[in-house]
């Protein structure tokens, strides 16, 4: 682990610059590229500060679906592996027809829901 600057601030004065110094010197093409850079640089940024959380919520929604409670990995890789198997082993049963009806399907739908949002509020582009 570092000190500061840290990987978010570190992005976080790169994506300033480019918005700040970069695109308003720039035209056409160049531009363009220099706001899309700037954007990706700003969904790193948010997902380096929300992926651990969400990977938590989506272990734990995951788990209940599956019955499969337990504690989330610690390290951020392990925890990422974990979500993914369990996210196949959830597509396995949508497949078989389990979430087809009833309260799984409804829970399966929550889970979902919740997912795809969080997965949108790390994309969306930063609000003027």
């Amino acid at each position: 682990m570092n000190d500061r600057p840290d990987a978010v601030e570190l992005l976080t004065a790169v994506r300033d610059f480019l918005e700040g110094e970069a695109v308003p010197r720039l035209s056409g093409r160049e531009r363009y590229h220099a706001r899309v850079a700037a954007n990706v640089v700003a969904i790193v940024a948010r997902e380096l500060e929300s992926e651990e959380e969400q990977l938590g919520s989506e272990w734990r929604r995951l788990g209940t679906l599956l019955d499969e409670p337990a504690e989330p990995p610690a390290a951020r890789r392990e925890l990422r592996d974990g979500v993914r198997a369990r996210s196949e082993r959830l597509a396995e049963r949508i497949r078989a027809g389990d979430a087809d009806g009833g309260a799984f399907r409804e829970a399966v739908l929550d889970h979902l829901r919740r997912t795809v949002a969080a997965k949108l509020e790390v994309a969306r582009p930063p609000r003027r």
